[in-house]
């Protein structure tokens, strides 16, 4: 199949086709910008303002200490954070070092948690302090030695005997032995994703994809930003891929400013807008339902925002014309998966958006909707198949699944598992998802993670977890469940084992009790037939 991009056609002149990357780490996309931004905030955490230059000093003197602590080359150092300056300084500073950062959503209990550190194989670990005994709890069936933890109100009390954010900076030399990097074949971070089947997998994202993306994302939006001057509402959780690139590498890479808040709280987001005057506002559809539904949201100045770049979920087309109204600002729905840094589409701010769709793809962006038998074989414009991407942002492989790996990486091109429709323009409708997966909020959510909880549950016999539509998240969970033999349980007994097993956003919000699951002649629970039973009776 040929590299065909007729979308090329709507860029306008100015807008490059293909991008050059530039062959550098991540951590030297932050040098660059500290050599010509240097004293221009970069951060704005409630009371606490920092330059780049001063996040430059902590960033080093955080890569000394892991230097210090034994971090070498390769090494995995985990962040499990909220959004706060401490997530930045870790990050940058983990990539200074050599190591490889291991993206943890703070969310997750014991046992998810405990997987995630056990195949990354994580050494070290970066974590808020309110979550140090989930950390203590698995530390002895994992190999973490280096515990160090991040406070948002600090205190002299209850300091844990590992490293506090601050002792731990404090151990560095004053030198960082510089560590070589090969941009295209060295790891900067493991993103956890579903995949396409079963368990959690680490996305291999390298320094040129993660570079790449931020780069094609500029070229695609520039006639929307102004370098060193744009303030980005950083919201989304830097833990997420969306949040790590739109939100932090852009900006980097730009030499704007991060308004960081560390969760999405109404009426904090809207004081926050008012005081600091963001003009960008990545965030989810949820954020966006929220603001739209405040009764008095226009007296908080949210017109300062002129770009939303929406992501993550699917984006209703009556939300969008609601929020633009009362913002006067622009909704761009745009596309991405773990796998690919994230972005791989949006609507564009040069040419008509399409509502509905995510729009065209990145510079440097080939994508093709092929059968989905074989997925050798291209479909008409406007015929349905699986979405297929090939491109710089496009990840290495999944982390220690080369078996997983070869189903997802075929002949150079990231076989998304979503199937979607193109239209004659290179307009992408994303239609459905050939995976499983759940997007509730911007999360992601694999029914297997919430099937194998339900499983454990001594009454039940048979479980299957579907998402089904929701006006606020977007979609949420709901949770089919055959009873054993002689066994009783109500819905809010379910509920409550799941909460004390699964992280807040996996929890099913319905229960539905059968008598019997639907199956193929070989005893696979068919999962599509109770979806599509529940969306009829909607």
């Amino acid at each position: 199949m040929e590299d065909i991009k007729q979308w090329y056609s709507t860029y306008p002149d100015h807008i490059p086709n293909e991008v050059v990357i530039p062959p550098i780490s991540v951590p030297e996309m932050l040098q660059q910008t500290v050599q010509f931004y240097g004293n221009h905030e970069a951060v704005s955490f409630y009371s606490i303002r920092l330059t780049y230059n001063e996040i430059a000093k902590m960033v080093f003197a955080f890569a000394s200490s892991l230097q210090q602590s034994g971090v070498q080359k390769g090494d995995r150092v985990a962040i499990m954070l909220p959004n706060c300056p401490q997530y930045i300084v870790s990050y940058f500073g983990a990539l200074t070092a050599g190591a490889i950062v291991t993206q943890i959503n703070p969310m997750l209990v014991e046992r998810e948690l405990e997987y995630i550190v056990n195949d990354s194989d994580s050494e070290t670990i970066v974590v808020l302090d309110a979550l140090y005994p989930r950390i203590k709890a698995i530390q002895l069936r994992t190999n973490l030695k280096n515990i160090i933890t991040v406070s948002l109100q600090p205190s002299e009390k209850n300091q844990p005997e590992d490293y506090t954010f601050d002792r731990f900076l404090a151990k560095q030399t004053g030198q960082v032995f510089p560590v070589e990097c090969e941009p295209e074949h060295d790891i900067a971070v493991l993103q956890y994703t579903g995949g396409t089947t079963g368990r959690s997998k680490g996305a291999m994202l390298s320094h040129k994809n993660i570079v790449a993306n931020a780069v094609q994302s500029y070229e695609f939006f520039k006639d929307e930003i102004v370098l060193g001057k744009e303030k980005c509402l950083t919201v989304i959780p830097l833990f997420h891929v969306f949040g790590m690139s739109s939100c932090m590498n852009l900006s980097i890479l730009c030499g704007n400013s991060m308004i960081m808040l560390p969760r999405f709280d109404l009426e904090e987001v809207l004081q926050t807008i008012k005081r600091e005057q963001p003009s960008l506002f990545p965030g989810v559809p949820t954020m966006y339902v929220a603001i739209t539904n405040h009764p008095n949201a226009e007296d908080y100045g949210i017109d300062s925002i002129r770009i939303c770049n929406s992501g993550s979920a699917p984006m209703p087309v009556e939300l969008l014309n609601e929020f633009e109204r009362k913002t006067g600002a622009k909704i761009l729905e745009g596309y991405g998966l773990s796998e690919a840094s994230p972005t791989t589409h949006c609507n564009p701010a040069f040419e008509i958006r399409k509502p509905g769709t995510v729009g065209l793809g990145m510079p440097s962006t080939a994508y093709k909707i092929v059968d989905v038998g074989t997925g050798t074989q291209e479909v008409p414009i406007g015929k349905l198949g699986e979405l297929i991407i090939k491109g710089p942002q496009v990840m290495k492989g999944y982390w220690n699944m080369p078996e997983e790996t070869a189903v997802t990486l075929r002949n150079g091109w990231l076989f998304t598992g979503d199937i979607a429709r193109m239209d004659k323009d290179g307009y992408l409708s994303i239609v459905d998802r050939k995976k499983d997966l759940i997007i509730a909020s911007g999360y992601n959510i694999y029914p297997r993670d919430i099937e194998e909880v339900l499983y454990e549950h001594p009454s039940v016999q048979e479980a299957v977890v579907i998402g089904v539509p929701d006006q606020y998240r977007g979609e949420t969970v709901k949770a089919f469940i055959v009873l054993k033999a002689g066994k009783t349980a109500t819905s809010d007994e379910i509920i409550l084992y799941c909460r004390q097993h699964l992280a807040a956003f996996k929890v099913p919000k319905y229960i539905d009790f059968k008598e019997a699951l639907p199956k193929t002649n070989v005893g696979k629970i068919l999962r599509r037939a109770l979806r599509d039973e529940t969306v009829k009776k909607h």
